[in-house]
């Protein structure tokens, strides 16, 4: 059975509750269903000898989780007797039962319920005569991950969450990010290491601070076992969304991951990891989202840790905190002597250049670029995400650059890079195939400059081939010395007209307010050398003032960082011919005229 024919018969479970509940209310039942007989179908094999080791040594009053968990094989383990299909045996008290049986699943497995507020719902249920329909049409599916496995079943829920999402207008977005472009970031951390993670018996870590349903870490693991069937890959995240964090959890259980390591809480104000470093990050924070909830807990560790905290480099504006997890990751960053660490997030295109130097942005933009972090920027196609259609980039960032890549920034455009998907998914109209992945992946390991592949589509010709247009590239690939993002801006001032009085401070230079205007200087270009080719030639009597300096080195004129990825790769497309605009003209008139036609008529 594939993911979407199992989330059809799920989604099917909604008929029965249909005029009983809200349909934005349908997935507090389904999906704590649905994990219950996914659990319910892992745990089965061993079920027998678990319930042997319990009445063996249930009276020997010591911990039992090390001896159950050996026994289920699992990093959980449930001692009742019951089963979700055993439960349809004694209908009468089939809500007692399964209460029960819900209480009897280890800690972690049981946390899971607790989050979903499971047992009001089977009580809701059994009121509403209810429940057991429900128990009776999830016990004739089979869940065991033999029959769906992992990457299955988390499309499952992936889809399911959107329907819920679209049905009660929320954002599906907030809990999951599209495969493909899962695929895409975790293939261009890994290609980066790929010897190191060739070698047999390699343990390395993957942490995701924004982890959703889990869909990064799993696909992490996915992708790390094809590269290396013994390679182990010791997942952790962090969630804030309580139904999110417990699909979540439930995937690391039946993983065999280690559940403690999936936190629940804000992860900008309540770090779960506060003394972690890992081999490798990756995130797709939210676009946009205000952090006025959090802004006194940031802003403290801003001013008193300083760079000993997260936030050092400086804070964004409040409207837009996804710099804020940027920073947050590179604090998770393994230090060089140990290994270094690479990171993948995803963000939209204000952290590229939003902010003028000086501001919190450009500072966050300086300090990365100045401490040789970032080693790659892809731009990706639009529509590719379930709820944007905005313009979207991957940054790539390690501390422990390869020395051909030291000092040196890779930009590469793969906005076109996609295939039109037969339905659309919310905003998400597009899909990277996991062929155009690879080559995309192929351009950035192997720093192919001015790239280009051919469409694997034609663009098709216009006005039957007399206004053809040159097809446009699919990859193109541009790396720049750090330096190149970074300029000096310099205050440029003029002395007021004459017999025009201004007030200066004493030992100043006296000049016009109204006059005064800024330069930005590249920092890879002398100030006095491009002030007497750019200015001076305008405005002969003009100067730098020499008393704005930059707070940190102390020289003339602020520093600032932005990357305008768009300028880089802008390709000039020459005007239409006349002849074909007013042929175009002649045939839009010739169509109005027959449709004219059928209005008078």
């Amino acid at each position: 059975m594939n993911f979407s024919e199992l989330a059809n018969f799920i989604w099917s479970v909604a008929d029965l509750l249909r005029g009983d509940y809200k349909q934005a209310d349908y997935g507090k039942v389904i999906l704590p269903f649905t994990l219950l007989r996914r659990l319910d179908c892992v745990l089965e094999p061993t079920k027998k000898e678990v319930l042997a080791e319990y009445a063996k040594r249930k009276e020997e009053g010591v911990n039992l989780d090390i001896f159950l968990k050996r026994k289920s094989k699992q990093s959980f383990y449930n001692v009742s007797p019951f089963t979700v299909p055993g439960l349809l045996a004694d209908p009468g008290n089939i809500r007692q039962n399964l209460i029960a049986y819900i209480g009897d699943f280890s800690a972690d497995a049981r946390e899971v319920f607790e989050l979903f507020k499971f047992n009001e719902r089977i009580a809701e249920l059994d009121d509403r005569n209810l429940l057991y329909m429900l128990v009776q049409k999830f016990a004739s599916i089979d869940l065991h991950p033999d029959t769906v496995p992992n990457e299955t079943m988390g499309l499952v829920f992936e889809d399911l969450i959107r329907r819920f999402a679209e049905a009660s207008n929320e954002t599906a977005g907030e809990h999951f990010t599209p495969r493909d472009a899962i695929k895409l970031i975790v293939q261009c951390l890994f290609v980066g290491d790929s010897d190191a993670l060739s070698k047999p018996g390699v343990v390395r870590s993957l942490y995701d601070p924004t982890a959703g349903t889990g869909g990064m870490l799993s696909v992490g693991q996915h992708e790390l076992h094809k590269m290396n069937p013994g390679a182990k890959l010791a997942l952790f995240g962090q969630e804030l969304n309580d139904e999110s964090y417990a699909i979540c959890k439930a995937d690391m259980l039946i993983k065999g991951q280690n559940p403690g390591n999936i936190r629940r809480g804000n992860t900008l104000s309540a770090d779960g990891f506060p003394f972690e470093k890992f081999d490798y990050s990756l995130s797709n924070p939210p676009f946009g989202v205000d952090w006025k909830k959090v802004l006194d807990f940031i802003k403290t560790e801003h001013e008193k840790k300083g760079y000993g905290g997260r936030f050092g480099p400086g804070l964004p504006r409040i409207s837009d905190g996804a710099m804020l997890f940027l920073l947050h990751l590179i604090s998770k960053m393994r230090p060089p002597a140990e290994g270094g660490s690479r990171i993948g997030i995803v963000l939209n295109g204000s952290p590229l250049f939003t902010g003028d130097a000086g501001s919190g942005e450009s500072e966050i933009r300086r300090w990365i670029l100045e401490n040789d972090l970032l080693e790659a920027i892809i731009a990706l196609p639009n529509d590719l995400f379930y709820n944007t259609g905005i313009a979207t980039y991957v940054w790539i960032l390690d501390n422990d650059k390869r020395p051909d890549r030291k000092g040196k920034v890779q930009l590469i455009d793969a906005s076109r890079m996609y295939q039109k998907m037969k339905k659309s998914l919310g905003n998400k109209r597009v899909e990277v195939s996991d062929a155009q992945i690879a080559e995309i992946v192929e351009v950035y390991a192997g720093r192919k400059v001015g790239a280009v592949f051919e469409n694997e589509f034609k663009v098709p010709l216009k006005n039957n081939g007399r206004d053809a247009e040159p097809e446009a590239p699919r990859v193109v690939s541009k790396e720049f010395d750090t330096k190149f993002f970074g300029y000096r801006k310099v205050t440029v001032d003029r002395p007021p007209a004459e017999g025009k009085v201004v007030k200066v401070k004493k030992g100043q230079k006296p000049y016009d307010p109204d006059l005064r205007d800024t330069e930005s200087i590249p920092l890879t270009e002398p100030i006095e050398a491009y002030f007497k080719r750019e200015v001076l030639p305008h405005v002969p009597d003009a100067w730098v003032n020499p008393d704005i300096k930059d707070e940190k080195d102390g020289r003339v004129g602020k520093v600032g960082y932005e990357i305008n990825f768009n300028r880089y790769f802008y390709v000039y497309k020459p005007p239409r011919k006349p002849a074909v605009i007013a042929e175009e003209i002649r045939e839009m008139e010739k169509r109005f005229l027959e449709l004219m036609k059928g209005v008078v008529a």
